[in-house]
């Protein structure tokens, strides 16, 4: 397997790293204003990624194996919504602005469902990537090595604050340093796994590329509109969320159509 599969699976997963890293040099909670606008911006790139890397050549690639556009789209979009749905049900987790925790009921601590909450939605991101790689490695879809590296760099951007949102709670709570670092790093081991095993998968299943395309794009705009947009609207309003969304959002974009 070429090295760049391995590049593009583990380049999101650094940046969550580099992002829980973050309680090495920071003291205390994380200023509520930060968080607002770090979520702003994951959300922004998440949409972005959803529409210009998997959706738009989910339709494309549609075309060239004679089919309407629009079916793999509507069909895999719902099935990636309603499989998130599902393991928002199964999977006990805790957003970082709610005070009680969903799915079924554990006595798992507040900071481990913290981390389950975020790992909860780093499927979807380390399935997109997968089938990214998987296109352009079949020489399958018009994806292109640039493709590629922009949306393993737009995750990786959007995991930096994902980490550190993870890891300084943590480090608030009394945890350790290293502690809070090795949990706000756990958080994203689940991208490059699920992008490997959605790559193997979809190496062997070619024409089913649009629907995986679609179907990652359903799961990760569920995760914004679930969480990520409610958590940057959460507590006093604040317009700092709205405005890092759409610099997310244009930076994606930007990387995307540059790089692409």
């Amino acid at each position: 397997m070429p090295i760049e599969v391995f590049q593009g699976l583990l380049i999101p997963f650094i940046g969550t790293v580099l992002g829980a890293s973050c309680v090495f040099f920071l003291k205390g909670k994380m200023n509520p204003h930060v968080q607002k606008a770090l979520t702003g911006f994951a959300a922004g790139v998440m949409v972005a990624a959803s529409i210009w890397s998997l959706l738009l050549p989910a339709m494309d690639e549609a075309k060239s194996i004679g089919v309407a556009p629009f079916i793999p789209a509507v069909v895999g979009f719902w099935a990636g919504t309603l499989f998130l749905l599902l393991l928002d049900h199964v999977i006990p987790h805790l957003h970082s602005f709610a005070k009680e925790a969903e799915g079924p009921h554990t006595s798992l601590s507040r900071t481990t469902m913290l981390v389950l909450a975020v790992t909860l939605h780093n499927i979807p991101e380390g399935m997109a990537v997968g089938v990214v790689l998987a296109g352009w490695l079949t020489g399958s879809t018009d994806t292109t090595m640039g493709g590629v590296l922009a949306l393993s760099l737009g995750i990786a951007i959007q995991n930096f604050p994902e980490g550190a949102i993870v890891s300084m709670p943590m480090r608030a709570a009394g945890r350790t340093s290293c502690y809070a670092f090795a949990g706000g790093a756990a958080s994203g081991i689940v991208e490059p796994i699920g992008g490997f095993l959605t790559l193997l998968a979809a190496e062997h299943v070619v024409p089913l590329l649009p629907y995986l395309l679609s179907f990652a794009a359903g799961a990760m705009l569920y995760v914004v509109v679930e969480e990520l947009i409610p958590e940057m609207s959460s507590g006093e309003h604040s317009n700092v969320g709205v405005i890092l969304f759409g610099v997310g959002f244009t930076l994606m974009m930007v990387l995307d159509t540059a790089l692409g």
